[in-house]
């Protein structure tokens, strides 16, 4: 009987830690495909030929590892900004994910990037493509809005 209490008590440990890890990952995958969705999403309102998807998808793998370097660089910031949100401290958590910001918004190869994406568009597409990155430049002025769930208020600090 004791034996039985025992494993079944290690049962749930191991099956609590495993939550945790699999919670973990699958908050940053959600965090890294709502991008891709949204992205994909907007594609997909342009009414993009075959031929321009294969571009598009042809640039943008040209590139990825660029990117993928960017996130790498920024991935201290966001961490840091993570773990002092889950403390409470917002100064710090605003702080990091600024630095962040500012790093990702400096990539110089983001411009071309988008450069040779609109150049395959056509006029009414490029028209739409515009009014977004506007759209875009304008949000990221306002800094991070993902504080709570409407976005708009930083949680109270302690």
């Amino acid at each position: 009987m004791q034996f039985t209490r025992k494993f079944a008590a290690w049962t749930a440990v191991a099956a609590l830690g495993a939550a945790g890890v699999l919670a973990a990952e699958t908050s940053q995958a959600r965090q890294q495909w709502h991008g891709h969705a949204r992205f994909g999403q907007f594609m997909s309102e342009l009414n993009l030929t075959d031929a321009q998807k294969a571009q598009i998808k042809a640039i943008r793998q040209k590139y990825q590892p660029q990117s993928e370097a960017l996130r790498a660089q920024a991935k201290p910031f966001t961490d840091a900004a993570r773990a002092a949100k889950q403390k409470g401290d917002t100064a710090a958590a605003r702080s990091n994910m600024e630095k962040a910001h500012q790093l990702m918004q400096g990539a110089s190869f983001r411009a071309q990037e988008n450069s040779e994406i609109r150049a395959i568009l056509t006029p009414d597409q490029q028209a739409k493509w515009d009014a977004r990155q506007k759209n875009m430049a304008e949000a990221g002025k306002g800094g991070h809005k993902g504080w709570g769930k409407k976005g708009n208020t930083a949680p109270a600090t302690k």
